[in-house]
């Protein structure tokens, strides 16, 4: 039988090599003109496909792991509760087996029935727990996997790119207040304004937008100089102001600005607000170029217009080109002190190494066609794959705002993407995730005040990388500064809205959960961010409890006024309001309960008013602890100073150790530690002091603080054998340390721990 069913076995693989070896004749001699195999797809889409493949098998062995996980919990859970099944059948085995040898049949009963209702109860609860902590799992594993194909999508559409297809850059304009910011935008967007024509530029919300043939038409001159073969469709300038822009404009992880123009005053060189920016960008190694702006205020500076400023520099008169070297050399010199290579654009020696500088004038129009071409020439250059355009969406709000005829809406930046008229969006709230459905997006018309009345364009779609706004329901609570999702039919609605929550819970849990600090407000949450930052650096170190973002108002005040009721902490019953501001009725609150209020436009300003109040209150403690904050310091009596015996005793003394005060309560150690009173003056060589140091002999007149200290007499309870010491407390010692302990040197503070030692002092 074996040797049969191996024969058949052998018989059927013959047939199958046989039929096998015709088909593949068939298909040898099948007409060239009817292929049968699939067009074949590019090297990129393969290579896409294969990424997408390797990212869900990932997410899927993730997914495959946790479930497995779960079903091994509850595995457990029912065995437990089988065992426990099996135990009470046991004990009820055993009961019912003791009531069989002769004890009370009824009571057994009673108990048998008092156990299973336990039993019962017991394994309800257990039930709904049990329900609970599964639908808990089940919907982490959902999260998870919605947004491990969220990340998958991106990573496919990063893929995807065409370097041929660029987005346009994004660019924020940073400096000091009054370096010209505003001035080179208005010069850039109202250059044919005058003459009555649009120029191609478009003012969109809360940017500005350069469109190619515009940057083409100014930079002719420029690119005869430099040839530039302009890719990009255009640019974004962000016009908000200034450095609190850029911290609020990023996705978190990288900076949503490409590229940034460092405005600086060639009059005036760096200023602190220039710095703060600076730093800024060293912070999100973000590329710059710095416009050294005002040169038209060098003295008989000769204007060319909107030429190349190497045309314009050429043009001048030597002592012109005099003063422009000096004051350039002190700029590029200022830069040298916070640790960059600065040089001007033309004689850069290397641009990754050297921050390039463009001199500029946003009255004449000097230069500007070089700083717009260098805004097109250094993405193109250095950043060009981060410039190409993606599919998937990546928008920002930049601010959320009430406009008169449209109600609430929402100043979104664009970056990559689509947005389109009913989408429903997910975007964060102050007390929670908005999810709302797009009802229009529009922008301004070309050339036209934001503020003029039906000058809005919609669109039922409009792509990235431009600004937008979009007007929904219920965005009076949304953030500014944190990221936008579409709700599409293959995302997790609650997914997304964990995602956006993610940012501004990040941040509430940096906030002190004692209560003890300031209260800070911002406007926007990068804003907010920044200042938590800055409050939280090694220079500063001020304490925050309670963080919010918007205006000043009583809610916030209330808040704040709790700290006057904790001993010790009145300096903090104060709000730090970053470029909010104060409501009316808030500022009156805030008057009658004593809560102070400091507003500032810029981080460093609010810093310097909270450390002027800080040192203020400080002194005054000081001040009113100075009579309780003891000095140490061990007194010799020179026997031949003996001025007074009683009170008010006076005499002579060497100072041995310590420091010697006025209003320094002095006690004798080997006569039991008695007190004879407080210094009230001391003289040096006939000259009243406040204090003496080690070495020195002083006259001091002791009086007495209470009637058994006015009776001690030198001679009858102490003489010049007898050693004087300060009077220290456990109290003194505490405000010593508070106040004045960068007032004692080490060998005071060992003094302190004998004296402490000495006197008894816990």
């Amino acid at each position: 039988a074996e040797e049969a069913a191996k024969k058949a076995a052998a018989k059927k693989a013959e047939e199958a090599e046989v039929a096998k070896a015709e088909a593949a004749k068939k298909a040898a001699a099948a007409p060239k003109g009817k292929p049968a195999a699939p067009a074949k797809m590019s090297a990129k889409e393969i290579k896409a496909q294969k990424e997408i493949a390797k990212v869900l098998a990932r997410k899927a062995a993730l997914l495959a792991a946790n479930s497995m996980d779960l079903n091994f919990k509850g595995d457990e859970k029912e065995e437990g509760s089988g065992s426990d099944s099996d135990s009470d059948s046991d004990s009820s085995s055993g009961s019912s087996s003791g009531s069989s040898s002769g004890s009370d049949s009824a009571s057994d009963s009673d108990s048998d029935s008092e156990s299973e209702s336990d039993s019962d109860s017991d394994s309800e609860i257990g039930a709904d727990e049990k329900k609970k902590m599964e639908a808990a799992e089940v919907l982490r594993v959902r999260i998870t996997a919605a947004k491990a194909k969220r990340l998958a999508r991106w990573d496919a559409a990063l893929l995807l790119r065409d370097k041929d297809v660029l987005r346009c850059p994004i660019v924020c304009i940073l400096g000091h207040v009054d370096t010209g910011k505003t001035k080179i935008l208005d010069k850039i967007r109202r250059t044919n304004v005058q003459d009555g024509e649009a120029g191609g530029i478009t003012q969109q919300i809360g940017a500005t937008y350069i469109p190619q043939s515009a940057i083409s038409e100014r930079t002719e001159n420029w690119r005869a100089r430099h040839p530039l073969d302009i890719k990009v469709p255009g640019l974004l300038v962000i016009d908000t102001p200034g450095h609190e822009s850029f911290s609020n404009l990023r996705s978190r992880g990288s900076g949503l600005c490409d590229m940034a123009i460092l405005v600086v005053d060639i009059m005036h060189g760096l200023e602190q607000q220039t710095i703060e920016s600076l730093n800024l960008l060293r912070m999100r190694k973000t590329p710059f170029i710095i416009a050294l702006n005002k040169v038209d205020r060098l003295f008989e500076w000769k204007t060319l217009g909107e030429a190349p400023i190497q045309a314009s520099l050429e043009a001048q008169q030597k002592h012109v080109s005099r003063e422009f070297k000096q004051r350039l050399d002190a700029c590029i010199l200022s830069f040298n002190e916070q640790g960059l290579n600065a040089a001007l654009y033309w004689e850069n020696p290397d641009p990754r190494s050297y921050i390039s500088v463009v001199p500029t004038s946003a009255i004449t129009g000097d230069g500007l066609p070089d700083l717009l071409g260098l805004l097109v020439q250094l993405p193109q250059t250095r950043m060009a794959e981060k410039l190409q355009y993606v599919k998937d969406l990546q928008a920002t709000v930049l601010e959320v705002k009430m406009i008169e005829g449209l109600g609430t809406t929402m100043d979104v930046i664009l970056v990559n993407g689509t947005l389109k008229e009913g989408q429903n969006i997910v975007c964060c709230g102050i007390s929670g995730p908005v999810v709302t459905q797009i009802r229009a997006l529009v922008t301004p018309q070309p050339m036209r005040e934001m503020r003029v009345k039906g000058s809005y364009i919609h669109h039922k779609e409009i792509n990235g990388a431009q600004g937008v706004k979009i007007v929904a329901t219920g965005l009076e609570s949304v953030l500014a500064g944190t990221p936008v999702f579409v709700l599409g039919p293959d995302d997790d609605e609650e997914e997304l809205k964990n995602e956006v929550s993610s940012d501004i819970s990040n941040i509430l849990s940096s906030v002190d959960k004692s209560g003890e600090g300031v209260c800070v407000q911002a406007s926007t949450l990068g804003s907010l961010e920044a200042l938590l930052e800055f409050l939280k650096s090694d220079a500063v170190k001020i304490p925050v409890s309670v963080i919010s973002i918007g205006p000043v108002n009583k809610r916030d005040v209330m808040a704040a006024s709790t700290a006057l009721e904790r001993k010790g902490q009145k300096e903090y019953a104060c709000i730090l309001a970053f470029d909010v501001k104060v409501t009316s009725e808030a500022q009156q609150m805030a008057d009658e309960v004593g809560v102070r209020i400091f507003t500032a436009d810029i981080i460093y300003h609010l810093f310097d008013q909270f450390t002027a109040y800080m040192t203020k209150i400080r002194e005054d403690r000081k001040k009113n602890a100075a009579g309780s904050a003891v000095f140490p310091c061990r007194l010799r009596i020179l026997p031949t100073c003996i001025f007074a015996r009683k009170d008010p005793i006076v005499l002579g003394v060497e100072v041995m150790e310590g420091i010697m005060r006025v209003g320094t309560p002095i006690c004798i150690p080997s006569q039991d530690k008695i007190t004879i009173g407080k210094i009230a003056s001391m003289e040096v060589d006939h000259k009243a002091v406040e204090k003496a140091t080690v070495g020195k002999n002083v006259a001091m007149k002791i009086v007495s603080t209470c009637p058994a200290e006015a009776s001690r007499m030198y001679g009858r309870h102490f003489d010049h054998t007898d050693e004087l010491v300060s009077h220290i407390t456990r109290q003194s010692i505490d405000l010593v340390k508070e106040f004045y302990r960068d007032d004692l040197g080490k060998e005071d503070w060992m003094l302190m721990v004998k004296l402490k030692k000495l006197l008894g002092v816990e």
